[in-house]
Parts: structure tokens; C-alpha cells; sequence
């Protein structure tokens, strides 16, 4: 059945290249029907979304119960390493209960960020010993479950997690992470359906957790799907290190050299690449997710984007382990950080960073449809305000910069997902008291 149309009307608008003031979109079944510039009032019954609307930002990488680590890693001093064992502390507690009230809780906060669809990189698949659930896939249906009781969309990239290291069997913590092989978890992973809110991608943890003999795998049954395919690769040094000394080569050109490089694949991070490792990504159309808070928050580095773009990968952003959730924020690092590097401004246009954080994250979903704000495409926007303290003064006609390089999270107003306002005047329409819901479920994995 078709569904009445609705009308919004924009104060101002992003429309991709320019900031337009008084546009009228018009949605129908969760699409935008169509898009009516020099618009300077609102029509007869729009509903009106005062300041700067986008299209809906893409959270390209989480990891939603790592939520549940902000502001208890931070204490203190250490490495990827040391964080990693509080991680796995937080993991063991999990149970699907648990972690549906988590990342609902997660989710509503992205979407109060402006957030309309989430990749979410799941590998907490069975019990703490590693017994399969009598639904073996209760974990990552209660992730699904989430984000619809929190109003967006979301990719579930169920992940390959199979060893500790290089031909080291899982520890204690990653049993509940492995499915023992590859074939397993592709058996497994099959089972999983899409729904209107949810994709199904695949992921590789890191070549350290997947042997090499099995990563092809992994990348056919994304292959024979045309699903998304996300790798976490060449976060840490110390991971090149081993990768060279167990195969000869860095994680990069393994990847290549067992098929797993391509244009429906992500790589997370690419942070620590040689030159042929950036023209392997670049020449393959092999994305990269970049996270910088959370890359500067473990001391990660700062990994090389612009000659990744150049080289042909296209970006996208993601929030990772929710040091913060402000898809702006990763925007504006992602062109700082880079400032700091090479001590020189401007690298990418705010346009082209807000394209990292829409159309390019949403594509990398398999949401390609997402991240316009054009006829046909999903009727899913935010927008921030230009009235607060953060953002009043700039004039919006100029561009995206007063989004990019002014605002946060702290500035979304509105958020709309297939046409129906999942945050309206700065409170989640569905999930009622987000910070409480939150609160309950971080104390509910420290008891």
C-alpha cells in the first residue's frame, strides 16, 4: 500500500555542491519524491526543520559494545594492547539481552548525531566458551533487532574471527568470537536475512585472526552475495611486523593475493601502508574507513588518506570504539589530523568531507540509494542547528563549512530515517530518555 505523502521544509539544504535556503522535499514510502528549490516559505502543512539539513551521515565502522569502555580506558597510560584486554573484559559479559539493550541505547545516540545508518562490525557471536546459542546468530539478531528499536538502518558485517595470531589457536577471551573455520562461519553467517532496516555484509577481523588459507573464503561468500566486505588492516605496526615474518609480505598484499581486495571491499584503518600497499587499495577501488578519534585515542597514528584518495580509494568515516559519537567531529579530524602531519591547510573541501560522512559511508554499506538529497533516493537527513553557540554567526549560504569545522553532534535537531522523524527538536522520538537507557545498560556489564 502506498503511503500518504509528507512534505518537510528545509531552511536551508545541502544539496551536495551548494547550500540552497527554502527547499521543499516531498517523501512518499520512505523515498524523497521530489526536491523543489526557492521554496521561501513553508507549504500548507510541511513540516518545518529549521537550520542546515544534510543527508543522513553513515557510521562506517562500530563496534557497539565498545561504548560501554568510554571514559575507563582513557584512565592512565598503554597501548592498542593493554586497551584491548579491558575490551575483552567488557565482551565476556555480554549476552544478547545485554547487548540489544546496549546498542539500542548506542544506536538512539547515533541517531541524536545525525546518524541514519550504522556498519556495524560484529564478531561476539557465541558464549563465553564458545557454545553456539540455540540461535546461532542470537547475537547479531539482537544487534539487528536494535537498530530498528532505535529508528535507523544498519549493515550488519558479520565477522570472520578465527585465531589469536598468525597459527595461534583463539584465547580464552576469542572463543566466543570463532567459528572454528571459514566454511563454519559461512554456514552460520548464511543464515542471517535482510530486512527493509538491515543489510548483510561480511567482515575480516584482521589477517592475523583468519588464517591466510581461508580468507578466500570469506571473500567469495561476499562475492556470490555482492555484499559489502570490510577488513580491519594495518592498524598497528606490530601487526605488519608478524604478518612479514609468518608470509613475506604485508597484510596489504596478502589480502591481494588471496582475493579479498576490490570495490565492495573496505579496509578499516590503513593506517601503517608502503607505497604499493596504497597502489594495491587504489588500483583494486578498495575503500578505506577511516576513525580518527578513535585512532587518536589508542595512539593509533595517523594513516594516509589523501594519497589513498588519489590513489583511488574511496573515504568514509566511522566512529569505531565511541571514544565520541560525532560523525562531524571524524570529518573535521580526518582534515586536521592531516594538517598536523604536513603543517599545510585544505586538503579536502567541507563538501568533500561531509561526502565521506554521507553518500561515500552509505555506499560502503551497500546503501547507495542513501547520502543525497535528490529524487529517489532514501528519504533519511539530519539537521543541525544554526543557532547555537557553536554555529551562530557563519552564513549557511556559503557551504558545508559551519557543519564540518563548527558544529557537533551536540547541534543535531532533526533526524529523519525513510521519512519518519526519529529525532525530533533534539529527542529521540523512540528510544525516550537515551542518556538513562545508556547509563542502564554500560552499569548492567559492570555488576
Amino acid at each position: 500500500m502506498t503511503s500518504p505523502q509528507r512534505t518537510y521544509w528545509l531552511e536551508h539544504a545541502w544539496l551536495d555542491t551548494r547550500v540552497e535556503p527554502g527547499v521543499a522535499l516531498d517523501v512518499r514510502d520512505g523515498r524523497i519524491t521530489a526536491v523543489r528549490t526557492d521554496t521561501p516559505a513553508p507549504p500548507p502543512g510541511a513540516e518545518v526543520l529549521r537550520g542546515l539539513t544534510l543527508p543522513g551521515l553513515a557510521n562506517a565502522h562500530s563496534h557497539a559494545f565498545h561504548r560501554a569502555l568510554r571514559g575507563t580506558v582513557q584512565v592512565g597510560s598503554g597501548t592498542f594492547w593493554t586497551w584491548r584486554e579491558v575490551m575483552y573484559s567488557v565482551a565476556d559479559r555480554l549476552t544478547p539481552e545485554r547487548y540489544h539493550a546496549l546498542a539500542r541505547a548506542v544506536y538512539a545516540e547515533m541517531a541524536l548525531a545525525g546518524v541514519t545508518a550504522v556498519g556495524e562490525f560484529h564478531y561476539v557471536h557465541h558464549t563465553p566458551d564458545g557454545t553456539p546459542y540455540a540461535d546461532p546468530n542470537a547475537m547479531g539478531e539482537a544487534l539487528i533487532e536494535a537498530a530498528a528499536d532505535a529508528g535507523i538502518r544498519i549493515t550488519l558485517l558479520d565477522t570472520c574471527y578465527l585465531s589469536a595470531g598468525f597459527g595461534e589457536p583463539p584465547n580464552a577471551h576469542q572463543r566466543r568470537f570463532s567459528d572454528g573455520t571459514a566454511d563454519a562461519w559461512a554456514a552460520r553467517c548464511s543464515l542471517l536475512k535482510e530486512r527493509d532496516h538491515a543489510r548483510i555484509g561480511a567482515a575480516v577481523h584482521s589477517v592475523r585472526a583468519v588464517p591466510a588459507e581461508q580468507l578466500a573464503t570469506v571473500a567469495r561468500w561476499a562475492e556470490e552475495r555482492r555484499a559489502p566486505l570490510h577488513v580491519h588492516l594495518s592498524e598497528q605496526t606490530a601487526e605488519n611486523d608478524a604478518c612479514r615474518a609468518a608470509h613475506g609480505r604485508t597484510p596489504t598484499r596478502l589480502l591481494a593475493d588471496h582475493g579479498v581486495l576490490g570495490p565492495r571491499t573496505t579496509g578499516v584503518h590503513n593506517t601503517h601502508l608502503t607505497d604499493e600497499d596504497i597502489a594495491l587499495l587504489g588500483d583494486s577501488g578498495t575503500g578505506t574507513c577511516m576513525c580518527p578519534t578513535t585512532e587518536r585515542d589508542l595512539a593509533d597514528g595517523i594513516g594516509p588518506a589523501v594519497a589513498l584518495q588519489r590513489a583511488g580509494s574511496p573515504l568514509s568515516l566511522g566512529s569505531d570504539s565511541h571514544a565520541v559519537i560525532d560523525l562531524l567531529e571524524e570529518a573535521r579530524a580526518m582534515e586536521l589530523n592531516e594538517r598536523l602531519r604536513t603543517r599545510t591547510r585544505g586538503h579536502w573541501t567541507a563538501a568533500a568531507l561531509l561526502r565521506a560522512a554521507s553518500a561515500d559511508g552509505h555506499a560502503a554499506l551497500a546503501w547507495p540509494d542513501a547520502g543525497t538529497l535528490e529524487p529517489g533516493a532514501l528519504a533519511d537527513f539530519t539537521t543541525i542547528a544554526l543557532d547555537s553557540v557553536r554555529t551562530a554567526g557563519p552564513v549557511p549560504r556559503l557551504g558545508a563549512e559551519t557543519a564540518v569545522f563548527a558544529a557537533s553532534a551536540a547541534d543535531v535537531r532533526h533526524t529523519v530515517v525513510a521519512g519518519r522523524h526519529v529525532v525530533r527538536d533534539g529527542a529521540h522520538t523512540l528510544v525516550p530518555d537515551v542518556p538513562r537507557a545508556l547509563a542502564e545498560a554500560v552499569a548492567a556489564l559492570r555488576a
